[in-house]
């Protein structure tokens, strides 16, 4: 069967172009490149505090961030010192004292942990504790707090939106 001019041409133009389309490479790692910076420069805005699921953290409309600083934890029935329990809910219940030695003493060896101290900046302190915690243990950590030498003490919450006036 005898072909046409037209299928003729139509059929050059199709071996000529059947060859795999080529990728701009160059493009592709122009791309790769902006995504690995972006990536980078926002990886730095995560969280502060550790995440536990076992404490009920209050919420307050508070705006400012919480900064990398030593981290007590009060659950139901430890208290944590970066982790670390120094110390159980229920003996210090049983106790009228109105501080609590192992964690002051926990404190005391993380703050002479600390690289690069100011002469004369005491250093900070974050409180996690439960919404349910009672007044008194509360008050025992914080004393305990600040007789080892840390002078600002923060609450850790979770951040709700302020209402709308």
């Amino acid at each position: 069967m005898k072909q046409s001019r037209r299928a003729k041409r139509m059929e050059r133009h199709h071996k000529r172009h059947k060859g795999t389309p080529a990728f701009n490479l160059v493009s592709l790692m122009d791309i790769f490149t902006i995504l690995v910076f972006f990536l980078l420069v926002n990886s730095g805005e995560g969280e502060v505090l550790p995440s536990t699921r076992n404490i009920d953290l209050p919420q307050s409309i508070a705006e400012q961030k919480p900064r990398e600083n030593v981290v007590v934890m009060i659950t139901e029935h430890d208290i944590l010192v970066q982790g670390v329990r120094v110390a159980s809910v229920a003996e210090l219940n049983g106790t009228a004292q109105s501080r609590v030695a192992a964690l002051e003493q926990a404190l005391q060896q993380q703050n002479q942990r600390r690289l690069g101290v100011a002469a004369g900046v005491a250093p900070e302190v974050t409180i996690m504790g439960g919404k349910n915690i009672p007044y008194r243990l509360l008050k025992k950590v914080m004393a305990s707090c600040t007789e080892a030498g840390y002078g600002k003490i923060s609450l850790a919450v979770l951040q709700k939106t302020a209402p709308k006036s």
